[in-house]
């Protein structure tokens, strides 16, 4: 842990639960630092007016990520000091990466939730729930392929995957049912890691367990030897997964370091889901309180982008402004700086990056709303840096305001707190608006996407996606929302073409629907459902004492 989330003494979780006036049986406790919200708080605050919704995105990322949970976190928390009903919605944290390529994800320094270990590792049990009803739903499929088949299921025909909440690419592809008769069906499977698991975008974009049981019946498995589709519901399986994920269904309850409210529930990636925070754990932070503060995965090319177009489609959810967050550092990668040299002033290539920060600014307000941009400060910035950014947005007519809650916590975070509340006080430009409607055919919502968010000249179709896209649409799923898996490094489909591409093509591989989260996935590039720990993964550089303390992890 860093040295200010170990100086941090968290209040108890009951004391942060009554600060939200929460009554006795809208909360439960898991263990003193804790807890879930139940949902039945929203049915006695449903004629309360909701809060303020901020969104919290970036620019396209280096490698590590550029601090947006961090500031997201130390956003809310600096409101919260200033005495403002405030609180954040974040994702709960993958196992994968944590022991991957980013460690832990709870923010940073003076900006980190509370209790940090606990929320990176196992928390209340959601994303084991996630993986048991996931698993579980495989496992009756393929039981129900050895006793008999009564479906007519095709095996060659199954989409539905196995999950794990871990990188490991030696489970991509895999061959199951091998040791003889009494083993089961032989066929070619593999797993995906527990975020893109449609069962973990089901949990985030239902309203309630009714709604959740639904959904989950609606999954569609396979096909049978005669092409048509097979759910859960045909297995029955849904009701046992619905049980699995009965405790699940209800966001969890942490703390900043400021003392305030925050809530973390669920984790869907950004770039091959739809990468925000459950609607059920948004709608009682409304509820709750005046500000809240939420993130979406990656950029406005992804999490944003779906935020929009997904989950406030689909929750009827307006946001009332976003922060932008930028670094100098992602910046001069973006001008064409070796990442081993990022921490090299080079005012020429920073300025030449600034179109990637451009291209950013301009998919926010194609939505109709106003920005801050959040230029999250490294040690290594130099007074020229910051200079060459300010006066940059100066220029595009956007707010900018340096932060640095990781270092300076609360005081850190005062300029971008006071930016924010500025830009709320502002009547918007222009009403909120999605980026197409639910009745555009699902070949123009992916040209729309690809063109005016990525910058796109055009998409190509392998012909296996554009049989699929036929056929989805003649299956009646014409009307849902797209969720583009792409690459979080670049505009286009190659996470090598950074800046500000254009001219390129985005090459559509794969398509896939998700029924019961309610959306189609067109999978691009190389993308990949279940990453592999890099060569030096964070998990080398972690320790623990014979007392059970854990360190490098955050």
């Amino acid at each position: 842990m860093s040295s200010a989330s170990e100086t941090y003494r968290p209040k108890p979780i009951t004391e942060i639960a009554e600060g939200l006036a929460l009554e006795s049986d809208e909360f439960s406790s898991y263990g003193p630092l804790m807890g879930k919200i139940r949902t039945q708080v929203l049915e006695r605050l449903a004629e309360k007016p909701d809060g303020k919704l901020i969104l919290v995105t970036a620019i396209s990322p280096t490698s590590a990520g550029e601090g947006k949970t961090t500031v997201t976190v130390g956003l809310a928390q600096t409101l919260f000091s200033m005495g403002k009903n405030a609180l954040s919605c974040t994702r709960e944290p993958s196992l994968g990466p944590v022991f991957g390529i980013k460690g832990g994800a709870t923010g940073g320094g003076k900006a980190t939730l509370a209790p940090s270990l606990e929320i990176n590792l196992h928390f209340t049990g959601d994303f084991h729930a996630i993986t048991a009803a996931h698993n579980l739903l495989a496992a009756i499929l393929d039981n129900h392929l050895h006793q008999g088949n009564k479906l007519g299921i095709d095996p060659r025909r199954v989409t539905w995957r196995r999950t794990i909440d871990m990188n490991d690419r030696a489970l991509r592809n895999i061959v199951i049912g091998l040791g003889g008769r009494t083993e089961g069906v032989p066929r070619e499977s593999g797993f995906d890691i527990t975020p893109a698991s449609e069962i973990m975008a089901v949990l985030c974009l239902s309203s309630d367990l009714a709604d959740l049981k639904e959904r989950l019946g609606r999954i569609v498995v396979g096909e049978t030897f005669d092409r048509t589709p097979v759910t859960a519901a045909d297995l029955n399986a849904h009701t046992a997964m619905t049980i699995l994920l009965r405790e699940a269904v209800h966001p969890n309850l942490v703390q900043n370091m400021a003392g305030g409210p925050a809530i973390v529930h669920g984790g869907p990636f950004g770039n091959i889901a739809h990468g925000c925070n459950s609607i059920i754990a948004t709608r009682v932070g409304l509820k709750l309180a005046d500000y809240v503060v939420t993130e979406a995965g990656f950029g406005t090319d992804l999490g944003a982008e779906k935020f929009f177009n997904i989950k406030c489609r689909r929750a009827g959810l307006t946001p009332a402004a976003v922060v932008l967050v930028a670094t100098v550092r992602a910046l001069k990668l973006h001008g064409g700086v070796r990442p081993a040299d990022l921490e090299v002033e080079n005012t020429a290539a920073l300025a030449a990056g600034l179109a990637n920060l451009q291209k950013h600014i301009e998919n926010i307000t194609k939505f109709g709303l106003d920005v801050v941009v959040a230029l999250n400060r490294f040690p290594s910035d130099t007074a020229a840096d910051v200079r060459t950014v300010a006066e940059f947005c100066q220029a595009e007519g956007v707010p900018m305001a340096e932060t640095d809650v990781f270092a300076g916590g609360i005081e850190g975070g005062r300029a971008l707190a006071n930016a924010v509340l500025g830009l709320l006080e502002q009547e918007p430009a222009q009403p909120f608006a999605l980026l197409y409607p639910d009745d555009m055919p699902l070949r123009d919502k992916i040209a729309t996407v690809a063109k005016e968010i990525y910058g796109a000249r055009r998409v190509s179709y392998a012909l296996a996606a554009s049989r699929t896209l036929r056929q989805l649409e003649r299956r009646g799923y014409k009307h849902l929302p797209i969720c583009m898996a792409k690459t979080q490094s670049s505009f286009s489909d190659n996470p090598r073409l950074l800046g500000r591409p254009d001219n390129f093509t985005i090459t559509v591989r794969e398509v896939k629907l998700s029924a019961g989260a309610g959306f189609i996935v067109p999978l691009t590039g190389d993308i990949l459902t279940l990453p592999g720990l890099p060569a030096v993964p964070a998990a080398d550089g972690m320790t623990i004492d014979d007392a059970g303390n854990v360190g490098g992890m955050i």
